[in-house]
């Protein structure tokens, strides 16, 4: 998978960065469009550590487009996220400052969610959940699956 990465292959390289980068954008006031090349997105897991127990998971999103001034970020509601943010309009000291902080903070929810998923799958809990939820089934239904 890396190699081909590497090699200029398109397409995804992570579990659902694309889910995660849309919400942010559309909560901070982004061009929802721009999720295509936003997404990009390659996650790496691999063991770690002395005994290769731990876990070492990174995300590099080298194409996210972002900004925090202009077009959306001006609506009240994705105004008041980007505020809560830390990353409201400009950065007078640092021009640009605040568009890099809020692609760190995409990238960080997007490794995030990489982890969640990635757990949830693992552990059978992620079917689990869309048989018990999944509003074309009944509790009944679900119950009777084999995937108790």
């Amino acid at each position: 998978m890396i190699g081909s990465a590497v090699a200029g292959s398109i397409g995804g390289f992570n579990a659902h960065a694309a889910n995660i980068v849309t919400a942010i954008f559309i909560a901070t006031g982004q061009d929802p469009a721009q999720n295509v090349s936003s997404s990009n997105c390659i996650t790496i897991m691999e063991p770690w550590g002395p005994d290769g127990k731990d876990l070492y998971i990174s995300c590099t999103m080298p194409s996210i487009e972002i900004g925090t001034i202009g077009g959306g970020t001006v609506l009240p509601a994705q105004s008041a996220c980007l505020e809560i943010l830390g990353v409201k309009g400009p950065n007078l000291n640092f021009p640009g400052e605040n568009a890099k902080k809020l692609a760190r903070i995409v990238c960080a929810a997007v490794l995030a969610g990489e982890l969640s998923l990635m757990a949830a799958l693992s552990t059978g809990h992620l079917v689990k959940s869309h048989l018990k939820y999944n509003r074309s089934y009944s509790e009944k239904d679900s119950q009777d699956q084999s995937f108790k």
